[in-house]
């Protein structure tokens, strides 16, 4: 069993792993976000990927999805554990506190959502776009370390890398969502595509620009974020101690039924592309 971590905003090393090597990883999609740190934690292989890279040098849109996620796949993961800085739409969610969100809402527009496309249409599942065992395995996980995380809630992804309006925010808010950050999309969507388990552990960093008294700055989020780190690497490693070996989801067929072209239909070079996630169905 190989699990994957994905590193957010203030986490660009990995866990306490023995016997570490990285890996130089070339996928269809081009090079992750820096190579892939393997090791080992208590028995169990962990693959990481510093989200933005090791050098925080690629902002929420340019940060390269499908090649970090197709990496963490071709590497043998089948689970993703991820982290998220984010800011509060609630006021009971100060900053420093852990949320597992189990919703997401999209506000993006410049990303590229898919493995697929260029003659293969694939309409994917996404009612439940975080893996359910995964989240309520991270609260568990949680309370295990002695932390609380607070389980399930709507995380509705912006664009960035700007901050929201004082009218956006006031507009999440009024929808009852809960956090906003600017990465969980397309991560969440391709790992769904990859047949991946997927569900992430957010840290609250700031209150956007809703509260009158606080207007986020990115000072605060990275002294927040930094703050956050310990609690979410010590759920995180919890949670891959006590992972079983089996999944007991959906996840690992998700593809099935799903790909609306005729294999005979589609071009070669795209089969080639997407060999590794959907060839089996091919």
């Amino acid at each position: 069993m190989t699990v994957g971590f994905v590193g957010g905003s203030g986490i660009y090393e990995a866990l306490d792993l023995t016997d570490v090597r990285e890996e130089d990883v070339t996928t269809p999609y081009g090079d992750p976000s820096a190579p892939v740190t393997l090791g080992d934690l208590d028995g169990t292989e962990v693959a990481f990927l510093p989200r933005h890279g090791r050098d925080h040098q690629y902002d929420p849109t340019e940060v390269p999805y499908r090649a970090n996620v197709h990496a963490l796949k071709q590497v043998g993961v089948e689970r993703i554990l991820s982290s998220n800085a984010v800011g509060s739409l609630r006021e009971d969610l100060p900053p420093r506190t852990l949320v597992v969100p189990d919703q997401l809402f999209d506000r993006t527009r410049h990303r590229p959502y898919s493995f697929f496309g260029d003659g293969m249409v694939v309409h994917m599942g996404f009612a439940e776009p975080y893996c359910p065992h995964m989240v309520e395995h991270l609260v568990e996980s949680a309370e295990g370390t002695g932390r609380e995380a607070v389980d399930g809630g709507t995380y509705v992804c912006i664009e960035g890398p700007q901050f929201s309006t004082r009218a956006e925010s006031e507009f999440y808010r009024s929808q009852g969502w809960d956090v906003i950050g600017m990465t969980a999309v397309p991560e969440a969507k391709l790992a769904r595509e990859a047949e991946l388990c997927y569900a992430t552990v957010t840290g609250v960093t700031d209150y956007d620009v809703w509260k009158e008294d606080s207007e986020v700055t990115l000072e605060e989020v990275l002294e927040n974020a930094a703050a956050n780190e310990t609690a979410i690497k010590e759920v995180v490693e919890r949670a891959i101690r006590a992972l079983p070996e089996d999944r007991d989801c959906d996840c690992g067929h998700a593809l099935e039924g799903t790909i609306n072209t005729p294999s005979e239909a589609i071009p070669e070079a795209t089969r080639d592309r997407v060999d590794l996630l959907a060839g089996e169905y091919l």
